[in-house]
């Protein structure tokens, strides 16, 4: 059987949910949904991360210890997930006992290869990235992501020769060409491996920072965040037993917002590496939501809550926008005009009016009673095939991870569907007894165009494509049948009368 394993980063637990983390855990439920619906196993992976020295000034700042602020900021996350409906199989923490042994286990390997040494650094720390910064790498002297400038700290600790696994990283990136994508960021990594790579300071004195992973050893320093966050994607299917993670590991297929690129396309695999573990299959990167030409963060002030979205907006609505106006891999602007005209355009007057107008004519001239099909005329085969030409274009862009193209290609049928209502006319042939019967096959056609929007809809707007069933009268099983277009549907089966699937929304009062 087929599988793919799909993860988003492990989120930080010194913020609440915001739109960047919002955007990342979506695609990863539309990416699993739209596997499963193909008949590929898929695990979807997510969590958060709570050690290091943020979690611990977080902790300090709001006068908790940094497990209890970890405990409270992890609930709030799965909280949200749930509430926004997101289909995950396993929700990860960093401060999970299994987690810390297999952390734990993974560093006792490496060092006792002789790929982890004690030494001294002395570098620019950026305490919102917890990672050291070359001068190189700063921009006029601050961090490019956090615009600070970071701390000169010179302290001892342990070293991973990541340096020692430099060339075997270019080969492998060179030789498969998407093992990161889009290939921009493969650019940006093969640009970054071509001048010598440091070792990575691996742990942090606990005269500094407490908060981590003992190293096993030596006990007076913790495990750096990021050696201990990346290993969550494997110590989550160890934790399940070895078959599962032969089973899913091979087809991995990482999550990630371009911030954390260098961590997840070097650090990662050299890590791999050392330990002996074979490589992810994907590495995906996408852009930054942007505002006011910023991108997102909660110390700008400009924070998008999930939450907040679903309760304004409806959560299939905003998850619409957010897939459809992103193309992956590229920043996109965020702006709630640009928001509210997405969702009265294309799913309050384009689908949404198709849907309200067909089962409405149902209604009106059969009492909801679905009409025997006839001979095909050229329209109607014209109406099937778009919509069959649109499913096989929808499985390519979802290859390519381009989700925005994937819902092009379904608004163009939607479209064709509207034109068709234009071309065949049924509110006015109706007015012909003779001409009824067409008009009981136009709409059984539009029917189907209906049940198979619901069909392409359900990995991107579950919701709604579940309302799209409970209104045909079929369930999800049905929906997802491969049976061919004019047969879902028998003469006499009742359709339900119209509702709002997206109500439009009045912009006055949003910025």
């Amino acid at each position: 059987m087929d599988r793919i394993y799909i993860t988003t980063p492990m989120y930080y637990v010194n913020a609440e949910p915001h739109l960047g983390h919002t955007y990342t855990t979506i695609i990863a439920d539309t990416l699993k949904r739209y596997y499963r619906q193909q008949g590929v196993d898929a695990f979807l992976l997510t969590g958060t991360d709570e050690h290091g020295d943020k979690i611990a000034q977080a902790a300090k700042a709001n006068g908790m210890s940094p497990q209890a602020y970890a405990d409270k900021i992890s609930a709030v996350f799965r909280a949200t997930w749930d509430e926004c409906g997101i289909d995950y199989d396993h929700f990860l923490r960093t401060t999970d006992d299994y987690h810390k042994k297999f952390v734990q286990e993974v560093l006792q390997k490496i060092y006792e290869a002789g790929d982890i040494y004690f030494g001294e650094y002395g570098g620019f720390y950026c305490y919102g990235c917890e990672r050291f910064y070359t001068e190189k790498e700063l921009v006029s002297g601050k961090c490019p992501d956090h615009q600070t400038v970071p701390a000169y700290i010179k302290e001892k600790n342990y070293f991973f020769r990541m340096s020692k696994y430099q060339q075997r990283l270019l080969e492998t990136l060179e030789s498969k060409p998407d093992l990161i994508r889009p290939e921009r960021y493969r650019g940006e990594v093969l640009a970054f491996l071509r001048e010598p790579l440091e070792d990575l300071s691996i742990s942090r004195p606990k005269s500094r920072l407490d908060w981590g992973i003992p190293l096993p050893f030596d006990g007076e320093h913790v495990t750096y965040v990021w050696f201990d966050a990346l290993l969550n994607y494997v110590s989550v299917l160890k934790h399940k037993g070895e078959e599962v993670f032969e089973a899913y590991w091979p087809r991995a297929n990482h999550l990630i917002a371009k911030d954390i690129l260098k961590p997840h396309a070097i650090y990662w695999p050299t890590m791999l590496m050392a330990a002996g573990l074979p490589l992810y299959d994907h590495l995906n990167v996408h852009g930054y939501w942007v505002m006011d030409s910023g991108k997102m963060s909660k110390s700008l002030g400009n924070v998008v809550r999930p939450l907040d979205m679903k309760k304004r907006f409806g959560m299939d609505a905003f998850r619409y926008f957010l897939l459809r106006e992103m193309p992956f891999g590229q920043d996109a602007n965020f702006s709630y005009d640009a928001l509210i005209n997405r969702i009265n355009a294309d799913l309050a007057n384009n689908f949404g009016n198709l849907v309200s107008r067909v089962l409405a004519m149902q209604q009106r001239y059969f009492s909801g009673a679905v009409q025997r099909l006839g001979d095909w005329r050229q329209e109607d085969t014209a109406l099937r095939d778009k919509f069959a030409q649109a499913e096989g274009e929808m499985k390519q862009h979802m290859a390519a991870l381009q989700f925005h193209r994937a819902l092009e290609s379904l608004w163009g049928a939607i479209d064709h569907a509207n034109r068709y209502i234009v071309q065949t006319a049924p509110f006015t042939i109706y007015k012909e007894e003779a001409q009824r019967p067409r008009v009981g096959e136009i709409l059984h056609h539009l029917l189907e165009a209906i049940r198979t929007s619901a069909h392409l809809l359900a990995p991107f707007l579950p919701d709604t494509s579940r309302q799209l069933h409970t209104l045909l009268g079929i369930s999800a099983d049905e929906v997802n049948s491969r049976k061919p277009w004019g047969s879902f549907f028998a003469a006499g089966h009742k359709v339900s009368p119209p509702s709002v699937l997206f109500p439009r929304i009045e912009p006055e009062g949003e910025k």
